[in-house]
């Protein structure tokens, strides 16, 4: 692949990747309310989770799932259940960190790192659109003539995922600085929350009657 084919081929990843979605709104959210260290490591968690996408589209098992109506269905109504699990639990959180408390409030989530990061694997994972998207997205950049189609969606995998990930971390980087606004006001968190509780709704709702 010629440096001008990357080119272009990156700089459509970047505009990919900046296209409203519902990684793109996790980021924002859980930044926004948890700060910039759980939201880069939901951002890892999401990228991590493209290399799942990136193996599966590889051994050509999204081949399968593109041609199979059932296991299409049965991979979106799980993503679909566990945005319903975080609207749940965006739901019931309480806030966390004000100002005007000495102590978190009860039913302020108490995650970890890792559940940070694992929740991230999982949003990415969830989704077999993403893959479908890969499947769809990525041969059109590929050559036969120039070697091996498998290494070449493998790079061309890792450059969607670069790109993913610059962007992610942009969003971080803007919604931390808003999270530690909203850190200062416990009914700004509670409104978000709500908020966020709602957004995550949708997105089920969206993706269990989405289509291929």
């Amino acid at each position: 692949m010629t440096p001008e084919t990357l080119f272009v081929y990156f700089g459509l990843c970047v505009l990919l990747a900046i296209s409203p979605g519902p990684d793109n709104i996790f980021v924002l959210l859980q930044s926004a309310l948890h700060g910039y260290r759980t939201g880069f490591l939901i951002v890892l968690g999401l990228c991590t989770g493209l290399l799942f996408h990136t193996f599966i589209v590889t051994v050509g098992i999204a081949g399968l799932i593109a041609a199979s109506n059932t296991a299409f269905t049965i991979l979106k109504l799980l993503g679909a259940a566990y945005l319903l699990y975080l609207a749940w639990g965006a739901l019931k959180a309480g806030p966390v960190g004000a100002v005007s408390s000495t102590e978190d409030p009860p039913g302020a989530p108490a995650l970890s790192g890792r559940q940070f990061y694992r929740r991230g694997i999982l949003m990415s994972m969830s989704n077999p659109k993403v893959s479908l998207f890969f499947l769809a997205f990525l041969p059109q950049f590929t050559n036969p003539a120039i070697g091996s189609v498998k290494f070449q969606l493998i790079l061309l995998s890792l450059i969607f995922i670069l790109s993913a990930f610059l962007v992610f971390c942009s969003i971080v980087i803007f919604s931390g600085y808003f999270g530690q606004l909203l850190k200062r006001s416990a009914r700004a968190q509670i409104v978000l929350n709500r908020f966020t509780a709602l957004v995550f709704a949708g997105l089920a709702l969206r993706l269990a009657f989405s289509t291929k």
